[in-house]
């Protein structure tokens, strides 16, 4: 073999023929024709032909061994070779014999170069990549990409905005070793730890940040949303827990109590001293709360509300804290005075002693193992004449005399109905904000590891980070930007329920409830393609995907299933938000669906929807007007069809069940354009720098991914044309490009404590 391979015309095919033989089968015909290549060589000598020829029997191919000898000499001899000849197989075969070979001139030929291009392109190999897969030990290793084009902390502090102080505090109490998470415990174990971090929160005064200072609280609701959102950086058990505790159990004491049942509970409810819970679902009734069945009967003689569980459909199921902690219970029930019933009113209940014993003509039952949240003591409570003080009425809006006399400053059942239940929209701020938080941490560590992990490539190159695939990036990117987006629009919810008027009530109640639907499902949409971008590594416990998939399952049908709540939020937009557009036969909703069926959509502009730039497609006019006209779109066609069901004789009812579909999406439609009007609003106050420059990026990737998203549904409408449609998708690969070399410091800017994250694959 030796004496073979320091033939001139033999090196000189070496390369050739090691690609070939080492990817490939050679056909008949590829044999055939570099045989013939050989025959017709003048400048080989015979030996050098007998020796090529033996070599291209299929019948005997080169053993591994024989492989691993040809690439030994070719590597031996790359050191020596200008890399600047390497244009081909051909050429780095030439070079070889010319160091090599002892008699290389006639290699050199330009009769010889052209048999050996001919022969390279005859056998399709890519000259160049097979080159990389020769002479990889000159190959430089692709950098990781750590260094962001802004200053992360700058972005941090426009994420925190003026809670920062409130943010910091709660991050350095979760990085003490006391809240390391708990792995592998059984339930009872859990709990217990659950219950012992939400004591030591309240030791810190965060349980209580909501609470009117003179009943030992912050006074501050806006930063009580704060603690809910960073604290869900940690275990969300422990979120759900402190939520049930401090903002249910405690708030609906606040927001529906008076001032003797602030003075009676607030302050130990914000200690912990008070474990309590919050009693609204029934097995029987979940998200029709109107129709609970739990009846609170007053009677006059001792001037008490009698609590009953009618049957067992009327029990209370899935209330947090039941099952082991709670010792009272907000409950809500029909309230019924002589004789006639006033519907759903709330009611502070006793349903343990301070020993935890179960108090007398008191079910309760634990619910047992769940998909997740395992750390919360959710139970079943059943009631059998119960009694309670009259004073345990949280009587913000209706009263009860000594004389069973009931008295409210509102005077519509129904009014008044949505009134109390309108108090309670923190719950629809809450969960979609400590999702946020999960899925915030579910993309930092995904990033990270797709920053790191190299996975194929090039031959001849160190493998590709993950991030690096379009693929990837495709997956990943769009959703951080979803996390950015969701960021500020819930802020803008915040903001929106702790100024609210009367006037605007019913606004915000729907712009809660699609607003949490929409970042819920984003949640969990955003944290199982995350778990898959990470591979098995995903898989594994130890880097949190399995807690962050299981213990947000839930929140798509916390306070509210979405589907119902967005149903919600298509109604609000079917009618005037000063109506009252709640009950279940909406009359007064005809003529306004009669108008909005006569309401021409805008023109569409056919230059508008044929141009294909990037000034027009990154101009945010263009996606604000995109947004739009797809809400109003929708809007007009559920209104024609609901009308022309009503015109059919179709009762109110099954005229918008026939519609559900059509509603879904107008409610979809109207929260996106929400949401992009705040990416926009944030943008325009953030001063001229580096990080705007940034976030315009990730803003321009949400536009656009969203009308990505919907192309279908806008060409049907003619609103974009095929053109355009493909010239998205190209700006939307761009723009994942553009933001991938920003990618890690947009996570960093989540600045989510490194014991939080938990995750060794996140590791920076």
């Amino acid at each position: 073999m030796q004496e073979q391979l320091s033939q001139p015309g033999v090196l000189t095919f070496l390369p050739i023929l090691y690609v070939a033989w080492a990817d490939a089968i050679l056909t008949p015909s590829e044999i055939e024709k570099i045989e013939e290549r050989i025959k017709n060589e003048s400048w080989l000598s015979e030996l050098e032909k007998e020796t090529l020829s033996s070599w291209l029997d299929p019948k005997n191919p080169p053993s591994p061994a024989t492989l691993k000898e040809w690439l030994t000499v070719i590597k031996d001899n790359s050191d020596s070779i200008n890399e600047g000849k390497r244009k081909s197989l051909a050429d780095a075969g030439v070079e070889i014999a010319n160091i090599g070979g002892d008699d290389n001139t006639r290699c050199s030929t330009p009769e010889a170069c052209k048999a050996l291009y001919e022969i390279e392109e005859a056998l399709g190999v890519i000259g160049d990549e097979s080159l990389d897969s020769l002479f990889d030990n000159e190959i430089a290793n692709t950098p990781l990409t750590e260094i962001s084009s802004f200053q992360e902390h700058e972005l941090t502090k426009i994420l925190d905005g003026d809670h920062a102080d409130i943010i910091k505090k709660i991050k350095t109490i979760l990085s003490d070793p006391t809240f390391s998470y708990v792995r592998e415990v059984n339930k009872d174990t859990y709990r217990e730890k659950v219950l012992e971090w939400c004591k030591h929160l309240a030791n810190q005064g965060i349980g209580s940040l909501g609470y009117p200072k003179e009943f030992g609280g912050g006074g501050d609701i806006a930063r009580y949303f704060t603690a809910m959102e960073t604290l869900s950086y940690h275990d969300l058990s422990l979120v759900i827990k402190f939520g049930v505790q401090f903002g249910l159990f405690g708030m609906s004491i606040m927001l529906l109590g008076t001032k003797k049942h602030h003075r009676k509970y607030l302050e130990d409810a914000g200690s912990l001293k008070l474990p309590g819970c919050f009693a609204m679902t029934e097995t029987g009734h979940g998200s029709n709360v109107r129709d609970i069945e739990t009846t609170a009967t007053f009677d006059p003689a001792t001037n008490e509300f009698i609590i009953h569980t009618p049957n067992d459909d009327a029990r209370k199921d899935y209330i947090g804290n039941a099952a082991k902690h709670g010792q009272k219970a907000t409950v809500f029930a029909q309230l019924i005075t002589k004789g006639q019933n006033y519907g759903v009113h709330a009611f502070v209940v006793s349903i343990r002693d301070n020993s935890g014993q179960t108090l007398p003509n008191i079910k309760i039952e634990d619910c047992g193992e769940k998909l997740g949240l395992n750390g919360v003591d959710n139970g079943r409570i059943w009631f059998d004449q119960v009694r309670i003080p009259a004073i345990d009425l949280l009587d913000q809006f209706a009263s009860v005399d000594q004389n069973g006399n009931y008295t409210s400053p509102i005077s519509s059942d129904s009014k008044r109905f949505f009134t109390m239940l309108g108090t309670l929209v923190g719950g629809r701020i809450g969960i979609p904000r400590a999702g946020l938080s999960a899925a915030k941490s579910a993309l930092t560590i995904a990033i990270r590891y797709g920053n790191k992990r190299r996975q194929f490539g090039a031959a001849g190159k160190q493998e590709t980070p993950l991030l690096d695939y379009k693929t990837h990036q495709r997956r990943l990117l769009p959703l951080l930007s979803n996390a950015f987006a969701s960021h500020f629009a819930l802020r803008y919810l915040t903001d929106r329920f702790l100024q609210q008027s009367e006037k605007d009530a019913r606004e915000i109640e729907a712009l809660a409830a699609g607003l949490k639907a929409w970042s819920t499902w984003n949640t969990s949409h955003t944290i199982q393609e995350c778990r898959e971008a990470c591979g098995g590594k995903g898989y594994l416990a130890e880097n949190r995907f399995a807690a962050l998939k299981a213990d947000t399952d839930i929140f798509t049908t916390f306070e509210g299933d979405n589907t119902v709540l967005m149903q919600l939020v298509a109604k609000s937009r079917l009618t005037d938000f000063k109506q009252e557009f709640h009950e279940i036969n909406f009359f007064g909703i005809v003529k306004y669906i009669a108008s909005q069926a006569a309401t021409t959509i805008l023109e569409k502009n056919p230059i508008a929807t044929r141009r294909t730039d990037d000034e027009h497609l990154l101009d945010p006019e263009f996606h604000l007007a995109a947004f739009k006209y797809r809400e109003r779109s929708i809007l007009s066609s559920a209104a024609r069809r609901l009308k022309n069901h009503l015109d059919e004789g179709m009762d109110s009812f099954e005229a918008f069940n026939q519609c559900q579909y059509h509603l879904v999406q107008l409610a979809f439609a109207y929260i996106e354009v929400v949401i992009l009007e705040q990416f926009q609003l944030t943008l325009e106050s953030m001063p001229e720098d580096d990080v705007k420059v940034a976030m315009v990026k990730v803003y321009n990737l949400f536009a656009l991914s969203q009308i990505e998203k919907y192309k279908g549904w806008y060409l049907e409408a003619d609103y974009i044309e095929s053109a355009k449609s493909k010239a998205i998708r190209r700006l939307v690969n761009n723009l994942c490009q553009k933001v991938r070399f920003d990618a890690i410091g947009l996570v960093n800017a989540f600045d989510i404590p490194d014991q939080c994250l938990s995750a060794p694959i996140a590791v920076k």
